[in-house]
């Protein structure tokens, strides 16, 4: 264990759960690239789009309505190309202004010119689209683990990356273990990040299909599924355990460190010095992912 990790279990968990404010704040980093001081204006002739574009769909309508703010203001934002040769230039970001402009009959754009590799420029596509578009839960989750798998980056990193708390990425990356019907539900709207987070706690997959349907069809809050799914899970061999009365100052501790190590965390408490911390994990891939946030190594 590092010793930073060392000093900040060391103050406490107030260190822990407040993503360890004894260190400086990080700052997002960015894919290693150089970039023009000047902006150009470039034929859109001689522009190719982005192939790692992470979204193939563009809403027809939201591009209209750029196509006549462009009409009426021009291109407020440069778009960002790199140079294959001469004349010939790749989109790193900025599609819906590149595509706008050519509905508005613009001949030319303004555009930063960057050096990239296919690996930066992939990078680069996948956080700008993260941070720009109003994308779904379900979508934030697949473009991070592509990050995560295709650029070769940890989560930490990853967190750095889009400006994130590591246990915010987690979380996202968790719905993907969802199962297929419930993650077209999350991208169509029909359910929340809430309830989803809600039904990732519920072990058996038959079970949580079930408390699916039920929040579909009964239209349930985010609140009443996180209900349902407590008593579920505090039902033992067919018999329901007699809820425990646990303290508001643990209640939003239990809630601080579920959402610090993506898992819901159970804290007992014998009496005001003594008790346990509960962390479940479902498989080795997920012990591996709690170790690596507590910085240790087997």
């Amino acid at each position: 264990m590092s010793a930073k990790r060392k000093n900040a279990l060391g103050r406490g968990l107030g260190a822990l759960l407040n993503d360890s404010p004894i260190n400086e704040p990080k700052m997002p980093r960015k894919a290693s690239v150089t970039a023009s001081a000047s902006i150009d204006e470039i034929s859109l002739q001689h522009i190719e789009v982005n192939p790692f574009q992470p979204r193939t769909h563009f809403d027809e309508v939201a591009l209209n309505e750029l196509k006549d703010s462009i009409k009426t203001q021009g291109i407020i934002q440069p778009i960002t190309v790199r140079k294959l040769a001469k004349d010939s230039y790749q989109l790193i970001s900025g599609e819906r202004r590149f595509q706008a402009s050519k509905l508005a009959g613009l001949t030319t754009i303004p555009a930063y010119i960057r050096s990239a590799n296919d690996q930066q420029m992939l990078e680069m596509a996948l956080i700008e689209n993260i941070q720009r578009e109003n994308l779904n839960s379900i979508e934030v989750a697949l473009s991070y683990q592509q990050l995560i798998s295709e650029c070769g980056l940890k989560q930490e990193e990853l967190g750095d990356r889009v400006g994130k708390k590591r246990s915010t990425v987690t979380n996202y990356l968790r719905l993907l273990k969802l199962p297929p019907d419930v993650q077209n539900s999350i991208q169509e709207g029909t359910i929340s990040m809430g309830h989803a987070r809600a039904l990732i706690g519920i072990e058996n997959v038959d079970v949580l299909l079930d408390v699916f349907k039920k929040i579909v069809q009964q239209g349930l809050s985010v609140r009443k599924t996180e209900e349902m799914v407590r008593l579920l899970t505090s039902t033992e061999s067919g018999k329901t355990t007699k809820p425990v009365a646990v303290s508001p100052e643990i209640q939003k501790l239990q809630s601080e460190l579920s959402s610090h190590f993506g898992s819901k965390i159970q804290i007992k408490s014998n009496d005001a010095t003594k008790g346990e911390i509960k962390i479940p994990f479902v498989s080795t891939q997920d012990l591996n992912r709690i170790l690596e946030i507590l910085d240790i190594s087997l």
